[in-house]
């Protein structure tokens, strides 16, 4: 086996990849063979490292030097200057880092001190493609301890012990969903992972399964375990060819090393995992429309009892669980369930990943104990908002969730903190809003995709969606009225009630919550045909200020003629003739030109 000296990792997630880290990593290859140094150094292209904003990453140890926003003509100079001659390239480090010689470990920087990582353990710090590595990080040795040393009753007291709750959306508990399944009796049992990610702006998922595909082939083996299981199926939306393929990869090394398949570590026990294509259906991202899809159906929800604990797929027993859920698994079986309950709340234990995105300085994955504060994540983690603006609500649980506003942003993130606020926990999306965002035009966005991926099948969300989105429009149009606000909460409280499945459930959710705490600015678009934030742009006007020079550029630009005035003399606007498309502003280089 070949000791190298130095490893150069080179985020291989979908986030990176866009950015060419892929063509950065063979750069580094090609220069590193040709100064001889292929037996020293090795490159390795792995999961996310989280901090999606400084993309493509490149972490060069032992020296832990962190380098930011790489791109390939940087890669010459870093091997001449770094692993040639062992000096650090200060001017290409990550700002922060750049005043630490040698980050020896993430946590030194603010972006990463107060998380705690459990379903991210080795994202960003093994190859996703060498079991190898996995198993070196301490990989599948939960699932030999469950299978030799514990029965699977104890497996499930286990979980059920760790108070872990579902990380898909619904926060269920997983041992005692396990604990339904398991008394069953049948001629086949089945366990599904839900990898099908679906909320606007979410990747936790995608990035688990990209950086450490064999943590959740490990736990889905030792949830079959559990519940007498002996097949799995992994359904994963076709969108994510990275995943797929490194998934692909490892079940292929599970097989040959003998974890995967018949008689695994000579216990009699056999489990073989498949993976299953989803077309990208937001709604089978619900357990019932995914056994649908899996099957060849169509993806609809059916009514629940029988829960597929009890009649799954094909009829049979089947537990399904979420990949961040099933990536909790292997750590909690190692090291036991007061070691997991050591973190988080009382009734929210662990941790939760969350895909930070929106009007935020660091995007990117992070992942926190439950009860970890909206400011500790917006500010100390995400860094605020970009340009100074002022932080005016996040959005959590994607279209099934809410708004949160500035006046709870001290609140502790759990389960059943965020359901009282009227949003909730979904799968882990969170969207930072600022000032200039308009609180109905995002309430109409989420439920615009709501509307396209709504299955159909029940009237409630079918029609009941759809006749909200109209009354949005009218509102963001400026023809709304005070009735149609009632009409909304009316209309949101049916379909919350009589919905079938959780999605249609939940998908008034944005709709209410900014109803509820930023009423002022529905009222602004009914009352005054004006919105405040100047996002919609039928009710935005434009206006010309004493900055103009007459250049006549906006003149030129503008597509209806509606901007009058003389050379070198202040133009005007036709208010009649503007169709607010934007040119004028985008031309006018003095910055005259004001949006209202």
């Amino acid at each position: 086996m070949t000791i190298f000296r130095s490893h150069v990792l080179v985020c291989g997630g979908t986030g990176c990849t866009s950015s060419k880290s892929l063509l950065i990593k063979n750069r580094f290859e090609e220069k590193i063979t040709e100064k001889g140094l292929d037996k020293e150094v090795q490159v390795i292209a792995t999961g996310c490292f989280g901090l999606c904003e400084e993309g493509p990453i490149v972490i060069i140890y032992p020296e832990g030097s962190f380098y930011a926003k790489m791109t390939i003509d940087r890669v010459d100079e870093i091997v001449e200057e770094h692993l040639l001659k062992g000096r650090i390239v200060q001017k290409y480090l990550y700002e922060e880092a750049s005043s630490h010689e040698a980050v020896k470990s993430l946590n030194e920087l603010d972006f990463y001190k107060k998380q705690k990582r459990i379903a991210l353990k080795n994202c960003g710090a093994i190859n996703p493609e060498n079991i190898n590595e996995y198993i070196a990080k301490d990989g599948y040795m939960a699932l030999g301890k469950a299978l030799t040393e514990m029965k699977p009753e104890d497996v499930i007291k286990v979980v059920k012990d760790s108070g872990l709750r579902g990380r898909g959306g619904g926060g269920f508990p997983t041992g005692m969903k396990w604990s339904f399944a398991a008394p069953n009796q049948a001629d086949q049992k089945y366990v599904i992972c839900n990898a099908d990610e679906g909320d606007p702006g979410a990747f936790m998922d995608r990035s688990v399964l990209e950086g450490d595909p064999h943590s959740v082939l490990e736990a889905m083996a030792i949830a079959g375990y559990a519940i007498g299981s002996t097949k799995g199926f992994i359904y994963v939306r076709a969108e994510y060819p990275i995943a797929v393929s490194r998934l692909e990869i490892a079940i292929r090394q599970a097989k040959e090393l003998g974890l995967l398949g018949k008689n695994i570590f000579d216990s009699g026990f056999d489990f073989d995992v498949e993976i299953r294509l989803g077309a990208g259906a937001f709604v089978c991202g619900e357990e019932t429309a995914l056994m649908a899809s899996i099957e060849g159906k169509r993806g609809m929800s059916r009514n629940k009892p029988p829960f597929p604990a009890n009649k799954g797929l094909w009829g049979k027993p089947t537990i399904i669980n979420n990949v961040e859920t099933l990536a909790n698994i292997p750590q909690i079986i190692l090291k036991g369930s007061d070691w997991f309950k050591s973190m988080g709340t009382e009734k929210s234990p662990g941790t939760k990943v969350f895909a930070l995105g929106g009007k935020i300085n660091n995007t990117g994955l992070v992942e926190v104990p439950m009860g970890t504060t909206l400011r500790e994540v917006i500010y100390d983690i995400g860094g605020g908002c970009p340009n100074g603006k002022k932080f005016k609500a996040v959005q959590t649980g994607g279209p099934s969730g809410g708004c949160i506003t500035s006046d709870y942003i001290d609140t502790k993130i759990d389960f059943d903190t965020l359901t009282a606020l009227g949003s909730m926990m979904g799968s882990g999306g969170m969207i930072v809003m600022d000032e200039d965002n308009c609180m109905v035009d995002i309430a109409r966005f989420f439920l615009e995709f709501t509307v396209d991926e709504s299955c159909g099948k029940c009237t409630p969300c079918r029609e009941g969606t759809k006749r909200m989105l109209e009354i949005l429009d009218r509102i963001t149009e400026g023809k709304g009225t005070m009735e149609d606000l009632d009409r909304l909460e009316e209309l949101g409280s049916t379909i919350k009630s009589t919905s079938l499945c959780g999605l249609g459930q939940t998908a008034p959710n944005p709709v209410l919550s900014t109803l509820k705490y930023f009423r002022d600015e529905y009222e602004a678009h009914v009352n005054e045909k004006r919105c405040p934030a100047g996002v919609c742009s039928a009710l935005a006007s434009y206006s010309i200020t004493a900055n103009c020079k007459g250049c006549t550029k906006c003149a030129r630009q503008c597509p209806v003629g509606a901007i009058e005035g003389k050379v070198k003399e202040i133009h005007i606007i036709n208010q009649e003739k503007c169709i607010k498309c934007g040119a004028c502003v985008n031309a006018c280089v003095f910055k005259a030109i004001i949006k209202k």
